[in-house]
């Protein structure tokens, strides 16, 4: 196995964007939400937490808490029992209310389309602020860089990187503006399913043959 990012791609973006349609083509997210509000509740909920157990919960909250003023006056510790089983839910509870304040107060309850205001918001940093921007506005500003993204980037040499902020930079660069919202959910689906962390199935990977990190 090559070190991760030791060569560059073999493949051209078009390519690798037919190769992974062909392997995932229902890749979209997977957090269920209806709206803006929803879709930001849900992406920080999803932190360190799968998209499954976050859609078992949000199914009860998105019944409880309807608009940002709902979980604006909310007590935190009230929306910490609420969340509990998403992991991490003190910290999580704290920037939902937080975030839900600043919208009561600064974007009068809505959930502003634009980067420089969404990473205003407690708990929400540029991979958040691009899930929301695509999924709920349709708007590519960059491409959300989480873990599975992270990992696969760099193991088809699409990066060297370990910062996401450069990994996202690297990525705008090789794929068109575009396809950017696309090729997110392609190699987030990729990464979960596929090219997974401690044993990648690289023998299902379409990709191999040209992967610098194939074990195949």
């Amino acid at each position: 196995m090559n070190p991760a990012g030791k060569k560059g791609p073999r493949f051209t973006s078009d390519r690798m964007m037919d190769v992974l349609k062909r392997m995932h083509p229902e890749a979209k997210i997977e957090l269920r939400y209806s709206n803006p509000l929803e879709l930001i509740v849900a992406v920080i909920l999803s932190a360190q937490c799968t998209d499954k157990r976050v859609n078992m919960v949000t199914e009860a909250l998105f019944r409880k808490y309807r608009t940002a003023a709902d979980y604006a006056n909310v007590a935190q510790e009230e929306l910490g029992r609420d969340i509990k089983s998403t992991g991490f839910y003190n910290s999580k509870a704290k920037n939902i209310v937080g975030m839900a304040r600043m919208l009561v107060e600064k974007f009068n309850g809505e959930v502003p389309r634009k980067m420089e205001e969404l990473i205003e918001l407690p708990g929400v940093a540029r991979k958040t602020a691009n899930v929301v921007l695509a999924g709920a506005f349709g708007i590519a500003e960059g491409m959300a860089v989480d873990t599975h993204v992270k990992r696969v980037s760099n193991r088809l040499g699409l990066t060297k990187q370990d910062d996401p902020v450069k990994i996202e930079q690297d990525l705008m660069k090789f794929f068109p503006k575009n396809k950017w919202s696309r090729a997110t959910d392609l190699l987030i689906f990729l990464g979960r399913y596929t090219c997974i962390a401690k044993k990648p199935n690289c023998d299902k990977c379409l990709l191999n043959a040209d992967c610098p990190s194939s074990l195949v």
